[in-house]
């Protein structure tokens, strides 16, 4: 081992443990075998580390080298090593999630110290028979997922500990009173994890930063966004970037482009909507429509390489707290300068497509351009235009009215195309929260789509599709917004699923047509069993994501589909924008053609990782609230929906989208048991059943803020 060159000892080290006569054996005795000194035998440590990260071989639990590969002294081969993310259970088991495969249980005694969110090495011990998943040991922990974790801090006589929010990170943390900062017991704080502790040893760590007291209000909102690292302050190098930037458009950014700040075009959002980064235009001639979509050229002022282009990079997306917004790029660009507010001149990307009276899409150009939005609408305005024939808003937006009604026609045709083509329309209810001033949740109501909403819906999937389909068949690097075709084990399990409710789906051979589901959705539509199935097919489908290859939408039934419509708030779309940009002028030559394919594979596999990371957050700070807003309301009784039935007890749903468990440990006119066939509860003694659909009055027994879970109790059967 006295080769400087770490390649040459770690092909001494292979050709050893590769040979016929090697017997596995610890790193000790590895290093007499190659009479490494004692003093360099940490080199050799070393060694085999990298070798074991780069799966060439593996380290047992006994501590002995080997292959991966063939049968071993440790009966193992390679494929009984898998490598995954490890999602602990706050009772101590876990999961070990692997890409495109199933998820392997990890019992507690097997966990070895892993926490939530690292990377691991698992040996299976037990392979999936009978319906059951696999079994497995983590043998390695590759890499960390976090080293820093927001919790409450207790304090004790000379030292303190931090209880994590989030329970799946199942140890307190134990901090030295010298590095607390002065934290208090009650305090939200980050600690960061100097040491992950093992055996009988506790993690051990620093406080970073004290977010507040958990009585303060917005420390719990706070507390959800550093659990999730999103960053919400930006460096100061961004700041100067844009401090440095006009209020308004300057003219010389407006020379050279299509000027279309005479056409009719409106802005259509949310009452407190601010980052507005989406116009929209419509005539009609001769049975053609002339549809223009036009999105703010947010690529103008963030630009490639720039601090505020490695800012936004960084965030991935704005994220969208029941409290506040926390956005890809400062209030100046999204609230500003690149919001389309009404009355002035802003810089625009259009797509302006000619649809012809089915739907489809006959020609199409996209521009750079400089617009004028004439009148900033709310959905609640054209709402009461089209649906509630409102005479007082008809009146206030009367120049608008006959756009309004022809945009309407429109989103119908298109909408009725997607159909048609086998589109699947997962229409869940949403909510709505509202706050205090001090951020407790006084009422929560839920949020429909109206005619409004459908409209700019069905406006930006066909600005999305045409920008898509355009630049596959230009065959330039781009990023896509793809959604794989569902497992075909998923579809067959959901298909014995809901079998027991007299429904079926149908696949051709081991593929599934996106019409089937749609379909199915329809059959069940107002059915007892609808919101249930929904959620379930949703679950067996694969995640939406982005990538530089077009794959598809299986979702949406279409070929092509891409993110082009809110580069403010997402960054694919941001990049789209330059892609776009440098090819309408020219300059996409052979140089950064090379550069977008080096580059956009990391863009969109970021980009997943954050958006899931967004959606996580957002669902914590609504279930968070909705704990909030029972725990004021217990003992009161509601009328609900059973939306969920298991062997534990059943899940009800009330109107305003609140769900809670009436654990059946907890209903006591009978001893019930879950009856799998037909997913009900029946009483032993009385005969009395639960099922799906069924109405009951409950009672609000208790919540649980740590655990976000909020308890039922039965007080009446509505049949």
């Amino acid at each position: 081992m006295g080769i400087e060159n770490i390649e040459e000892k770690k092909k001494i080290v292979m050709e050893v443990i590769s040979g016929e006569l090697y017997v596995p054996m610890k790193v000790k005795e590895l290093a007499i075998l190659l009479n490494v000194p004692k003093d360099r035998r940490d080199e050799l440590h070393y060694v085999v580390n990298l070798l074991e990260d780069e799966g060439k071989l593996v380290v047992t639990k006994r501590g002995k080298v080997m292959l991966p590969e063939g049968n071993s002294a440790d009966g193992a081969n390679q494929s009984d090593y898998i490598d995954g993310l490890f999602e602990s259970n706050q009772r101590g088991f876990g999961f070990v999630r692997v890409e495109g495969e199933e998820d392997i249980f990890i019992p507690e005694s097997f966990v070895h110290g892993a926490m939530h969110t690292d990377k691991v090495r698992v040996k299976i011990t037990d392979c999936a028979k009978g319906g059951q998943r696999r079994e497995g040991e983590i043998i390695k922990i590759l890499e960390r997922g976090t080293n820093e974790i927001v919790g409450i801090y207790r304090k004790s006589k000379s030292f303190g500990f931090v209880i994590p929010d989030n329970m799946r990170f199942t140890k307190d943390i134990y901090v030295p009173e010298e590095r607390s900062k002065g934290a208090v017991t009650g305090h939200k704080v980050v600690v960061k994890i100097t040491d992950f502790g093992g055996k009988g040893k506790k993690p051990e760590g620093i406080v970073t930063e004290i977010i507040g007291h958990i009585n303060d209000p917005g420390t719990d909102i706070l507390s959800v966004v550093k659990s999730f690292g999103i960053p919400m302050e930006y460096p100061k190098d961004v700041l100067r970037q844009v401090e440095n930037m006009p209020d308004e458009v300057p003219e010389s950014d407006k020379a050279g482009r299509l000027d279309l700040r005479s056409w009719q075009m409106v802005t259509i959002d949310g009452e407190d909507a601010k980052d507005l980064d989406d116009a929209v235009s419509l005539t009609k001639k001769d049975g053609i429509y002339t549809l223009g979509v036009h999105i703010a050229d947010v690529s103008n002022y963030v630009t490639e390489g720039s601090p505020l282009d490695e800012e936004a990079l960084k965030r991935g997306t704005s994220v969208y707290l029941v409290d506040r917004v926390i956005p890809m790029l400062p209030h100046k660009l999204s609230n500003g300068l690149c919001s389309l507010n009404a009355g002035v001149d802003r810089l625009a990307l259009s797509c302006i497509m000619d649809i012809d009276e089915k739907g489809k899409v006959v020609g199409h150009r996209i521009a750079e351009t400089v617009i004028n939005v004439d009148r900033r609408m709310s959905y609640t305005a054209v709402k009461k235009i089209l649906a509630d024939k409102d005479e007082e808003t008809i009146a206030e937006y009367e120049e608008l009215v006959p756009m309004f009604q022809m945009m309407e026609q429109l989103a119908q045709i298109l909408r009725e195309r997607r159909e048609q083509r086998g589109s699947i329309d997962f229409d869940f209810p949403e909510s709505k929260i509202y706050l205090d001033e001090k951020g407790m949740p006084i009422d929560i109501k839920p949020y429909e789509r109206n005619v409004a909403t459908r409209i700019i819906e069905d406006f930006m999937l066909i600005a999305n599709e045409t920008v898509a389909e355009d630049y596959f068949w230009q065959e330039l690097p781009f990023v896509y917004r793809t959604h794989d075709n569902p497992d075909p084990e998923k579809m067959i399990k959901l298909g014995m699923f809901i079998s027991n409710f007299g429904y079926g789906i149908k696949a051709s051979g081991s593929q599934i047509h996106p019409k089937e589901i749609q379909k199915l959705l329809g059959r069940i539509e107002g059915t007892p069993e609808e919101t249930l199935i929904s959620r379930l097919t949703l679950r067996s489908m694969k995640q939406a994501k982005y990538a530089t290859v077009s794959t598809g939408h299986f979702g949406l039934a279409a070929n092509y589909y891409c993110h082009f419509t809110s580069p403010i708030r997402r960054y694919p779309d941001l990049q789209i924008h330059r892609i776009i940009k440098e090819n309408l002028r020219g300059k996409l030559n052979g140089k950064r053609i090379d550069h977008y394919e080096n580059i956009l594979p990391g863009v969109a596999e970021e980009a997943s990782r954050l958006e899931r990371r967004a959606e996580e957050a957002e669902r914590d700070t609504d279930k968070m609230k909705k704990v909030q807003y029972m725990s004021k309301h217990i003992g009161e009784e509601f009328e609900g929906v059973i939306s969920g039935v298991t062997q534990y007890g059943m899940y009800v749903e009330l109107p305003n989208t609140v769900e809670g468990m009436v654990h059946i440990s907890n209903m006591r006119d009978d001893y019930y048991r879950y009856d799998e066939e037909h997913y009900e509860l029946v009483g032993e003694r009385t005969g009395k059943r639960y099922k799906l659909g069924q109405t009951v009055m409950i009672c609000v027994e208790d919540t649980d803020k740590l655990a976000r879970t909020i308890d039922f109790s039965i007080v009446d059967d509505r049949y």
